[in-house]
C-alpha cells in the first residue's frame, strides 16, 4: 500500500499511572510509541486490562498521559465497543448525531448521513429505530455514525466484538471494501488475532500491564482478505507469530 511518509498519528513515550485511594499507584501504560501513516489500518492486541482502551482514550482526549506525548494530524473520531445508538432516535437521526453536536444543523446533518446509507447497506432503514436493526446493521449505523464526521483517523474498540461469527465474518468483509473505497486511517482494538491479520495493514501487540509494545507486525498478504486467507501458509504463520507473541 503506497502511503505518505508524514505520519497522521505519532505516539512517543505514552505512560500512564493511575493513583488509587488508598495511596497506591497503578501503572497501566508503560513507554508506548508508535506511528500510523495516512491510509493505514493498524490493529492492537494485547491481554485484556493490559491497558488498550486507556491509550484509545488518550488518543482520544478523553485522558491525559503522565508522560509522553501524542502528535495527530487532523481529528479523531471514536468507535466504542457498544453501538451507543439511542432507542429513541431513528437510524438516521442516531447516525447524525456527531454531526448535530458539532454544530451542523438538523435538516443539514440528517440529509449528509442518509448519502451514505446505502453503502453501508441500511438503504431503506433510515427511519427505523434501533430494535428494529440486527446487532449487524446497528454496528454498521455507529460507524456510520462516527467516519460522516470525516475526521482524518478513526479509533474503533472492538467494534464486532460482540456478534456471532457469520455476523463478523459478513462485517469484516463489508469493511475491507468500504475502506477500499475511502483509504480511512484507523487504529482498531481486538481481542481477535485472526481479526487483526485479515483487516490490518499492521499489527501492535501489547503486553499485560503496565502494557508496552512487545512486536510490531507487517501483514505482507494481499487486500481483499477473504476467508481463503485465513487458510493460506503466510496467514498461519503471521497468526502463530502473535500468538506466541501474546503467550510469551
Amino acid at each position: 500500500m503506497s502511503v505518505k511518509t508524514s505520519p497522521q498519528l505519532h505516539l512517543e513515550g505514552i505512560s500512564r499511572t493511575f493513583s488509587l485511594a488508598d495511596g497506591r499507584h497503578r501503572a497501566v501504560l508503560d513507554d508506548i510509541s508508535l506511528t500510523v501513516n495516512p491510509g493505514e489500518f493498524v490493529s492492537i492486541i494485547g491481554p485484556s486490562g493490559c491497558g488498550k482502551s486507556t491509550l484509545f482514550n488518550i488518543i482520544a482526549g478523553l485522558d491525559s498521559p503522565t508522560s509522553g506525548t501524542v502528535g495527530i494530524d487532523g481529528e479523531v473520531a471514536y468507535m466504542p465497543q457498544k453501538d451507543a445508538l439511542f432507542p429513541w432516535r431513528s437510524i438516521a437521526a442516531n447516525a447524525a448525531l456527531g454531526l448535530e453536536v458539532q454544530g451542523v444543523k438538523r435538516r443539514a446533518a440528517r440529509a449528509r448521513v442518509k448519502e451514505w446509507f446505502p453503502r453501508f447497506g441500511l438503504a431503506g432503514f433510515e427511519d427505523s429505530l434501533p430494535f428494529e436493526l440486527s446487532g449487524g446493521m446497528r454496528q454498521r449505523a455507529a460507524l456510520l455514525r462516527t467516519v460522516v464526521q470525516n475526521k482524518s483517523t478513526l479509533l474503533l474498540d472492538e467494534p464486532f466484538g460482540a456478534l456471532d461469527a457469520l455476523t463478523k465474518q459478513d462485517l469484516q468483509t463489508w469493511l475491507q471494501q468500504v475502506w477500499a473505497e475511502h483509504n480511512w486511517t484507523a487504529l482498531l482494538i481486538t481481542h481477535d488475532v485472526r481479526e487483526a491479520i485479515l483487516l490490518s495493514d499492521r499489527v501492535v501487540v501489547l503486553s499485560p500491564r503496565p502494557a508496552k509494545v512487545s512486536l510490531i507486525l507487517d501483514v505482507d498478504l494481499p487486500k481483499p482478505r477473504g476467508i481463503d486467507a485465513l487458510t493460506s501458509p503466510r496467514f498461519l504463520e503471521l497468526e502463530r507469530t502473535l500468538l506466541q507473541t501474546l503467550g510469551s
